[in-house]
């Protein structure tokens, strides 16, 4: 039944792993998380959730205290439409096999193309570029162009669209010349996109994109049975060898990474923050210690098991586990192809999403605020930054003790095992 299992999910992983466009939106989103983080940390700095931190601040050193936050924190999530596009054209070129920095250099230019260049002041319509058309709400509009202007300009390179110069021209220059019939090709049809919206009653291929596409998708995956979906399929491609977020992020991602960036944005406001399930909230109220929430299971080997093999793997693995390395656990215990553990494993991530969705829903705990904190923070410590709340670190505790219950009855059956394979170890010998 197992060997079944494994031969159904195992392919099925694989294909959405290595699909390449699917890799692509993974890819270009990491390229540009180094930055959210120190930023992150910048805006947590201004707003750290401490009560009367920023008076004190703007006690000592003025309002100024705000505007150079508020300056360095803008610098990355006023433009993630921007970055989005930059990050995913860079990565599917190079997943493609063109020169990444020229596909990625069309590629702006095509997502400006695309961008509303007009607005209204009073009576008159001057030329500008809102920050609303290249931020947040911008990101799909970032991912769908450096999608289509990518593969257009591999059409165009693969057509041998090229200008070849002769023997002795330097190499930049002609590679420069290889690049301009393909990059004239993306732009030329991007400029016909632009032509054809702004004659319909939608106007801008912005505004389609973002009410037809970036909003219902926002809803969709803003729900519990997405989010339950998201970790029950991570937590059995885990159990079966395969790193299960890297596989389900690829769908997930993009709709995430815009329900994080509303609430960053509300958060840098003040704003009331609008949506519960954020990458926060998976990240950091789902699972504790790796994939499967294993910190619990790693409390129950040191302090309850008595198998020498159990207590001598939880000594190695806990420190790794706090700062959310699963990895030595997963594969040393191990987990995968684990029938006893690997019921817990999926079970415990689902229970935590159930209580997390319903502390949230009603308030219990404040929303997440979109701060992207480095990944190997401890739970607990987490909870409070991403909450601004000491609620949301005894949400976490009381998830991890929970967690304990659930792991409990499984490690002992998996204790036992072990100590009469060491005890009949001991006598053979």
């Amino acid at each position: 039944m197992q060997k079944k299992i494994e031969e159904v999910l195992t392919p099925i992983a694989d294909r959405l792993a290595n699909n390449v466009v699917l890799r692509s939106l993974r890819d270009g989103f990491l390229i540009i998380t180094p930055l959210i983080i120190i930023i992150s940390i910048f805006l947590l700095i201004g707003n750290f959730p401490i009560p009367g931190w920023t008076n004190f601040w703007i006690s000592v050193f003025g309002h100024k205290w705000i505007e150079w936050f508020s300056a360095v924190s803008s610098s990355v999530f006023s433009f993630m439409g921007l970055l989005s596009c930059f990050g995913i054209s860079y990565a599917y070129g190079k997943n493609r096999g063109l020169v990444a920095i020229h596909a990625t250099a069309v590629a702006i230019v095509a997502f400006l193309i695309l961008t509303p260049t007009t607005m209204n002041v009073g009576h008159e319509t001057i030329g500008a570029v809102r920050t609303i058309y290249l931020g947040p709400n911008g990101i799909f509009l970032g991912l769908f162009t450096a999608l289509i202007s990518v593969e257009l300009f591999h059409f165009a390179t693969k057509q041998n669209w090229t200008i070849k110069m002769p023997k002795g021209v330097p190499e930049m220059v002609s590679e420069s010349f290889d690049v301009l019939l393909p990059s004239g090709f993306v732009i030329l049809i991007f400029f016909l996109i632009r032509v054809i919206f702004s004659l319909t009653s939608v106007g801008t291929a912005y505004n389609f994109i973002y009410t037809m596409l970036q909003t219902p998708l926002k809803n969709v995956g803003n729900s519990l049975g997405s989010v339950l979906l998201y970790i029950f399929l991570a937590s059995i491609l885990w159990c079966f060898g395969i790193n299960g977020p890297a596989v389900v992020n690829s769908v997930w991602s993009p709709i995430l990474f815009v329900l994080t960036q509303d609430n960053l944005k509300a958060f840098q406001n003040g704003q009331v923050l609008p949506h519960i399930y954020t990458e926060q909230f998976i990240e950091d109220f789902s699972t504790y210690g790796g994939g499967g929430s294993i910190l619990s299971l790693l409390i129950v080997m040191l302090f309850v098991c008595k198998s020498r093999r159990i207590k001598e793997l939880g000594k190695i693995t806990i420190i790794p586990s706090i700062f959310g390395i699963g990895e030595p656990l997963i594969y040393g215990l191990p987990v995968v192809l684990n029938p006893i553990i690997a019921i817990p494993f999926v079970i415990t991530p689902v229970v935590n999403v159930l209580i997390s969705g319903m502390a949230f829903t009603t308030h219990l705990v404040p929303y997440t605020n979109g701060v992207t904190l480095p990944w190997t923070t401890p739970p607990l410590i987490s909870g409070w930054l991403t909450t601004g709340s000491w609620r949301g670190s005894a949400l976490q505790l009381v998830e991890i003790v929970l967690g304990i219950f659930i792991y409990y009855p499984f490690a002992k059956i998996l204790d036992r095992q072990f100590l009469k394979d060491e005890l009949d170890k001991n006598i053979t010998e």
